[in-house]
Formats: C-alpha cells, structure tokens, sequence
C-alpha cells in the first residue's frame, strides 16, 4: 500500500479540495458492506466530473437476478468470475469511479486487474462503524440479521489482509459524506503525486 490516511483522528471540516486533475486511471473503491463504497464513489464521481459505476448493480443486469441469487442458480463461483469479467469491461471502457462488491478483492484475478489497470481506493472502517449502519437492515445478502457482529467480524479476518494491497487506504469514520470524500481526494493527490510525478497537478487542499 502506497497511501494511507489511517490512524489519523476525523479531521474538522477543511475547505473541500478544488481538483484541478483528472486520475491517469480508473478509481476502483473497494471495502467491506456498509464502508461506503457506493455513497462515496457516486460523490467522488461528481467531484472528478466522471462516469459511476456500481459493479454489483452491473453483475445483477448482467446475470438477471440479485447477487444472492447468482451461486445458487449459475453454480458457486459465478458471482466472482461474472465480477471480474464486468470490472474488465468497465475499466477498460473510460476513466470513471468504480464500487466494488465487499468480497471481490479476494478474487486473484480481479484483484491483480485492479492493481494493474486501476487505483484501488480502500475504505476501512472499524466494526463498532460498520454495525451501526448494517445492523437490522435488510438487503445486505452476506449478512443476516441478528448475526452481523460475527459474520462482519470473520469478515474482516478474511478481507482486512487483501484489502492492504490497495493503492489508497482512507480510513472512514461517522462523519458527513462530503468529508470522507475530501479526505479520498487529497489520498489520491499524494498517490498520484508519488507514483505519477510529471502527472499530479492539485492546486489547493
């Protein structure tokens, strides 16, 4: 991991950054359910002036039926090969923002695209966070009511590791949208800044 934010306290409101740069690739956000990978990315989206994307909205239109659906009707497996396969059309389409499905990380191939033909941004939350805004809610398929607390707990153990290969971690907090995405422009800023140097351009933070 090349960038991180964590370990720093939710800042005060800054003056939001102005961005005078457009990333040399496609953002690809990834994280566990309830980081706010989808509410992040639409306004990421906005801010950069690019195209979103939902790759789980793409996999359901594609295959035709919900993601808690796919394994049992096209066989087990299907949901990360059918992700990958979505997540290759669309990066390689145009420059846009991508959310990602909480587990699509642990899929080698789709996380060895990612590191190859995009910046992977990780939203990391801590459990107390995550409990707040998943539990009791439904149309969450991994997890199960009553449950969450275990099943976002082994989830962690699992995901946790693979997420630190991401380019950009921004640690997410109970805060305003707005904030969060702030603070995932600037981490991009300094990825780019490092990685790309005859590339960054960023006029004020």
């Amino acid at each position: 991991m090349n960038v991180s934010s964590e370990g720093f306290a939710p800042p005060s409101r800054p003056a939001s950054p102005i961005v005078s740069f457009m990333p040399p690739k496609p953002i690809v956000i990834v994280g566990l359910v309830g980081c706010g990978k989808t509410s992040i990315g639409k306004r990421l989206a906005k801010r950069f002036d690019l195209p979103f994307s939902d790759s789980d909205q793409e996999v359901e239109a594609a295959a035709g039926c919900s993601i808690g659906d796919i394994d049992s009707i096209f066989g087990e497996g299907t949901m990360k090969t059918g992700e990958y396969k979505v997540l290759t059309r669309l990066i390689n389409q145009q420059t846009q923002v991508v959310a990602t499905g909480c587990t699509s990380f642990s899929y080698d191939k789709t996380r060895e695209l990612v590191k190859e033909k995009a910046i992977s941004v990780w939203l990391k939350a801590d459990l107390p966070t995550l409990l707040m805004r998943v539990t009791g809610r439904k149309g969450r398929p991994l997890l199960e009511i009553g449950r969450e607390e275990e099943i976002l707990t082994d989830m962690m153990n699992v995901q946790y590791p693979l997420f630190e290969e991401a380019d950009v971690c921004v640690q997410t907090y109970d805060e305003p949208a707005n904030i969060t995405v702030d603070r995932v422009i600037i981490a991009i800023s300094e990825f780019i800044k490092q990685q790309y140097p005859d590339y960054h351009v960023l006029k004020s933070v």
